[in-house]
C-alpha cells in the first residue's frame, strides 16, 4: 500500500465512487487523479504517490456492485450528481410587477428575535429579491409596556446575521400624530366612537353581540372625548376608542374592537410624550398605506378581514395578503408566555440559551443564517399547521458547514491507551479530508487516549487503528488503561477507526442541548454535559470558532475548554 495519509486516502475513495457511480460503475484512474489533485493542489509534488494510491482504491471500488458504491458514497457529505441543485422556487405572488413589489418586516419589539422571525423575513426578502423590490424593517412598537430597547436591536442583529438587507426602516412610534389624523377621521366619518364601559362589560358585550350606549353618541359628541383624551381628562382604562363595526359578525375581530387607549407608561423612545396609543391592527393598516406596501405575507394568527374592512374605510387601496402557519419546531416554543417561565425558574440561563429557538439561542449552539435560509426555502410556507423536526435545519447545517469548518481530535470520557513498539511520529493531520485548510504537527510517542464508548467494544486480539495515524492489536484490558501492540501502518479495511489525542491535550467540555419540552412538560435532561480530553491545537480557537470534533459532532466554542454541541 502506498504511504499517503488516511485523510487523502479518504478524498480518493469519495471521488472514486462518484466516477464509479457516474460512469456505469467502472471508475477511472485518470480522471481521479485530476480531481484529487485539483481539489489538493499540494500534493502535486507527490504525484507518483497519489497516482499509485489511486489505482489501488480505483481497483477496490470497481470490484464493489452499484448499491455498495452508493452505499459507501452515502457517507460523504457530497452529491451524486456533480451539478447544483436547482434552485427552491417559492410560488409567484399574485400581481406582482417586477421593480414595483414591496414588503415588510414588521416586528414587534416586544421579545427577542426567534427562528419564526428569520423563516418570515426570509421568505419576504426572497420575493423583494425575485421581483427586484423594496423591504421595510417598521417596529411595530404601540405597546410601550411591552417594547424594550434591546429588542429593536435584536431584530437589526438578527436580520443582517442572516444576510436580510432593508432599504428603509422607521418606527411605528414615529408617527404617532399622523395616526391622530386617522383616528379623527374614522371618528369624523361616524366609523368610530369613545367608548366609558370598563373593559368586562365591553368584553361581555362584545362576546354576546350586544352594542352600548356609548355606540348611539353623535360625531360631535365623540370628537369632544377625543379631544379631552388628548388633554389628559382621562386616565388610563376610563376610555378607549372603538371601532363601528358588525356587532352581529361571525367574525369576532369585526365586533366593535379597540382602535386606540390610554397607557400611561413611558415608551423607551418617546417617554412621557404620548398617551394615546393605536391598537395593532389599526396602526398596522395606516403604516402599511404610508410605506405603500404591495404584498403582505404573515403568519394566520392576525385579523385580515379587519384589516381589510378598515382600508376600504379609510379609503386606502388593496393589498394582495400571503398568509402562512406559523413557523414552529417539535419541542420548542416560540411563545414569550411558554418561554418567560424559564427564565424566571432559572431553568435556562438566559435568551441566549442554547437550547432556546431565539436567534441568539440558535447562534450561540452553531447555526449558520445559510443554513436557516436553505431550510426556509426548501421547507416553503403552507395554511398546514405543522411542527418541524429540528434534525431537518441540522441537515440543512451540516451541508452548509461540512466543507468549511475545521476537524480536531476529541475524546469524550478518555480511556488510557499503551502501544508497545510504537515508532515516534511527527504526524502533519489536514484540517479538512478535503479542503486545503492547513494542517497541523502533532507528536506521537506510544501514549493516547481513546473514547470509553470505543474502549467498551474492545478485547484481546482484536486490532483497530488508530485515526491517521497507524494499526494496533489489543494485549491487556484492566480498569486503568489498555495495552496494545503496534502492527504497522497499512490501511486495512474491516477494522475499526478511532480518534484520538496524545498525552499533550486539553481539558474539554461539551455542552449537549435538546428540546426543551417533551410531552408538553419542561424537559430535565434538554442540558447534558461530556467531559473529555481535546488535542492541543485547539487551544487556538476562539470563542465563536464552529469546529468538526472527528467521530463526535459539529460544535461552538463557547469559552476557554467549553463547546456547545450542534449536531452530528
Amino acid at each position: 500500500m502506498t504511504m499517503v495519509d488516511d485523510a487523502v486516502l479518504e478524498a480518493i475513495k469519495m471521488h472514486a465512487l462518484l466516477n464509479a457511480v457516474k460512469h456505469g460503475g467502472k471508475a477511472e484512474v485518470g480522471a481521479v487523479v485530476s480531481k484529487v489533485l485539483g481539489a489538493h493542489p499540494e500534493l502535486k509534488a507527490e504525484a507518483k504517490l497519489v497516482v499509485e494510491a489511486v489505482k489501488d482504491v480505483v481497483q477496490k471500488v470497481n470490484s464493489l456492485s452499484r448499491e455498495a458504491q452508493l452505499a459507501e458514497l452515502e457517507k460523504y457529505s457530497y452529491q451524486t450528481v456533480e451539478t447544483k441543485p436547482e434552485a427552491k422556487r417559492l410560488p409567484p405572488l399574485t400581481n406582482a410587477v417586477k421593480g414595483s413589489v414591496v414588503v415588510r418586516l414588521p416586528p414587534e419589539p416586544s421579545g427577542f428575535m426567534h427562528i419564526g422571525h428569520a423563516m418570515a423575513g426570509l421568505i419576504n426578502a426572497e420575493y423583494a429579491k425575485i421581483y427586484d423590490g423594496k423591504i421595510w424593517l417598521r417596529f411595530e412598537d404601540t405597546n410601550p409596556r411591552k417594547v424594550r430597547l434591546e429588542y429593536y436591536d435584536s431584530f437589526r442583529d438578527g436580520y443582517s446575521w442572516l444576510g436580510i438587507k432593508w432599504d428603509y426602516e422607521k418606527n411605528v412610534s414615529d408617527d404617532l400624530d399622523i395616526l391622530y389624523h386617522f383616528g379623527k377621521m374614522m371618528i369624523e366619518k361616524g366609523l368610530a366612537y369613545a367608548c366609558v364601559c370598563k373593559e368586562s362589560s365591553i368584553k361581555s358585550a362584545r362576546f354576546e353581540g350586544r352594542s352600548c350606549a356609548c355606540r348611539e353618541k353623535n360625531v360631535e359628541a365623540n370628537l369632544e372625548s377625543w379631544d379631552r383624551i388628548l388633554t389628559g381628562a382621562y386616565k388610563e382604562g376610563e376610555i378607549v376608542i372603538r371601532y363601528k363595526g358588525d356587532l352581529s359578525s361571525q367574525d369576532y375581530s369585526l365586533r366593535d374592537p379597540t382602535l386606540f387607549r390610554i397607557v400611561d407608561y413611558p415608551h423607551p423612545l418617546k417617554g412621557t410624550r404620548y398617551r394615546l396609543w393605536p391598537v395593532y391592527d389599526f396602526a398596522v393598516v395606516v403604516e402599511d398605506y404610508l410605506c405603500k406596501v404591495t404584498h403582505i405575507l404573515r403568519s394566520l394568527e392576525f385579523h385580515v378581514a379587519l384589516q381589510d374592512r378598515l382600508r376600504e374605510d379609510l379609503g386606502f387601496p388593496k393589498i394582495h395578503v400571503t398568509q402562512f402557519s406559523r413557523f414552529r419546531f417539535k419541542g420548542t416554543p416560540v411563545s414569550k408566555r411558554m418561554l418567560r417561565p424559564l427564565l424566571e425558574q432559572r431553568l435556562v440561563s438566559g435568551w441566549d440559551d442554547p437550547r432556546m429557538p431565539t436567534i441568539m439561542g440558535l447562534r450561540r449552539r452553531g447555526i449558520d443564517p445559510m443554513a436557516i435560509r436553505n431550510f426556509t426555502l426548501d421547507v416553503g410556507y403552507t395554511l398546514a399547521e405543522h411542527e418541524f423536526e429540528w434534525t431537518l435545519l441540522y441537515a440543512a447545517n451540516r451541508k452548509v458547514l461540512d466543507p468549511k469548518v475545521r476537524r480536531y481530535m476529541f475524546v469524550p470520557d478518555p480511556v488510557l491507551l499503551k502501544v508497545k513498539d510504537a515508532p515516534e511520529k511527527q504526524v502533519k493531520l489536514r484540517f479538512h479530508p478535503d479542503k486545503d485548510l492547513g494542517y497541523r504537527t502533532i507528536n506521537t510517542k506510544g501514549i493516547f487516549h481513546i473514547p470509553k464508548s470505543d474502549a467498551s467494544t474492545l478485547q484481546k486480539n482484536k486490532e483497530f487503528r488508530l485515526l491517521e495515524l497507524y494499526n494496533v492489536s489489543v494485549e491487556e484490558i484492566s480498569e486503568e488503561q489498555i495495552t496494545a501492540r503496534y502492527t504497522g501502518q497499512e490501511l486495512k479495511e474491516g477494522i475499526p477507526k478511532f480518534q484520538w489525542v496524545t498525552e499533550d491535550n486539553l481539558e474539554f467540555k461539551v455542552l449537549i442541548p435538546d428540546v426543551l419540552f417533551k410531552d408538553g412538560e419542561f424537559n430535565q435532561e434538554s442540558l447534558k454535559e461530556i467531559k473529555g480530553l481535546a488535542e492541543a491545537e485547539a487551544a487556538n480557537l476562539k470563542v465563536g470558532d464552529i469546529v468538526q470534533f472527528v467521530r463526535f459532532g459539529f460544535c461552538r466554542i463557547d469559552g476557554e475548554g467549553v463547546a456547545i454541541f450542534a449536531h452530528k
